[in-house]
């Protein structure tokens, strides 16, 4: 209903119409007494508040901060519990309060938005606020202003960090029916992710160190979008990339669950074990790789099916590393349950490894993982460090657990 309009006025337009008049008035008790107990408010891009104490404390601000604050309503539409709203806030940035931490500058403001909120029993249950948070900043001074030479300046900066971002991550390149390898991180892009078709998009296994994520989220998107997150297990050097990717789901097995959302399995990592210098080289890359602590969706076990692949339970290393086995042409996503990387010299390997004892749980359980993936009998073996195994794999693979 058009703003004037007062036939068959809603009891959402009417609560509606309540709440904004009373921040005409600056009457902010009077604001948060509309809100129901718990009722949540969303300013999208700027705060989450809980009624009524966190829409009084916001509003206080706000008010205190803009002490010519007015917040005027040009539409009101209203249908059922449902009101939306189409606002102009204006005012001066003048103090003496602060605004989310900046300091007053003096500035003059106008910023138009909308309110869609829900009204049940005579009172506003939950509101989302839009607005142009770029523009406020612009005026605010938190940002340069449009088309300016200092906003020039920042898009060229912002750039820079960009392509640097991009360099992270290889191309992918197809290596098995529906497989990509991507090849990432520092040092020597040491750090291999596998993006396999799910459905029409891809789901990617492992997400190697921190920086990799734009890349990855930049080939997950050229490959029809991802899916879910698989991780091999929750080594940081695994889970690195994964909180780079936020709202996409991230599976692994039930025994990496713990790591994957605590310390990464650090814990028993035994760093005095490895000689110089790569004993400092990992205690200073460790957390440069970890993205940190990542919530786990979903869990994985021995025999599950995704992605046209059989879950195959690969302990030692990490007590739930999985690899991914595809019996119709024999390919393995191993991960590290064997290395082509010699980590402790540092150094590609040419032939297959076992997992470095210093970065196990229990490397006599991995050798066994390592003979359990042999017996598959793989056509193609697929790590994640180094190259890939091809060949008699089964012989490479006994070899290296022996």
């Amino acid at each position: 209903m058009a703003l004037g309009a007062r036939d068959e006025t809603t009891d959402a337009e009417r609560v509606g119409r309540a709440y904004f008049a009373a921040h005409e008035r600056r009457d902010v008790d009077a604001v948060a007494d509309l809100w129901e107990p718990g009722g949540v408010g969303r300013i999208v891009g700027l705060a989450d508040l809980v009624a009524p104490d966190g829409i009084r404390d916001f509003f206080g601000e706000l008010y205190a901060t803009f002490p010519d604050f007015s917040l005027r309503a040009l539409d009101v539409t209203a249908q059922d519990e449902r009101c939306a709203v189409r606002w102009e806030i204006t005012g001066t940035f003048a103090g003496p309060g602060s605004f989310r931490g900046l300091d007053p500058t003096g500035a003059r403001v106008a910023v138009e938005g909308c309110d869609l909120m829900v009204v049940r029993e005579g009172r506003v249950a939950s509101l989302h606020a839009y607005l142009d948070g770029a523009d406020l900043a612009r005026q605010l001074g938190a940002l340069p202003p449009a088309d300016s030479a200092a906003e020039r300046r920042m898009t060229g900066l912002i750039n820079l960090r960009t392509r640097a971002a991009q360099r992270m991550c290889e191309a992918p390149r197809e290596v098995a029916d529906g497989v990509w390898l991507v090849r990432g991180g520092l040092p020597a892009r040491g750090f291999n992710t596998y993006f396999v078709r799910d459905g029409d998009g891809v789901l990617v296994y492992d997400t190697g160190s921190r920086p990799m994520a734009p890349g990855l989220a930049s080939t997950g998107a050229s490959l029809g979008g991802l899916t879910r997150i698989v991780l091999g297990h929750s080594h940081v050097d695994h889970r690195g990339g994964a909180a780079g990717l936020p709202g996409i789901p991230i599976l692994c097995h039930p025994e990496e669950r713990a790591d994957a959302e605590g310390d990464g399995g650090i814990s028993y990592i035994d760093y005095p074990a490895l000689p110089i210098p790569a004993r400092w080289v990992y205690r200073a890359m460790h957390p440069r790789w970890d993205g940190g602590p990542v919530p786990i969706a979903g869990t994985l076990e021995e025999g599950d099916e995704i992605a046209g692949f059989e879950v195959v339970h690969l302990p030692g290393h990490a007590p739930g590393l999985i690899g991914l086995w595809r019996a119709s042409d024999r390919v393995a996503i191993a991960g590290d349950c064997f290395y082509m990387f010699d980590a402790i010299r540092l150094r590609p390997s040419a032939v297959a490894l076992a997992p470095p004892a210093a970065f196990s749980q229990d490397l006599e359980v991995a050798r066994a993982s390592m003979r359990k993936l042999a017996a598959l009998e793989p056509a193609l073996a697929l790590p994640s460090h180094g190259g890939a195994l091809t060949g008699d794999v089964r012989a490479a693979l006994e070899r290296a657990a022996a």
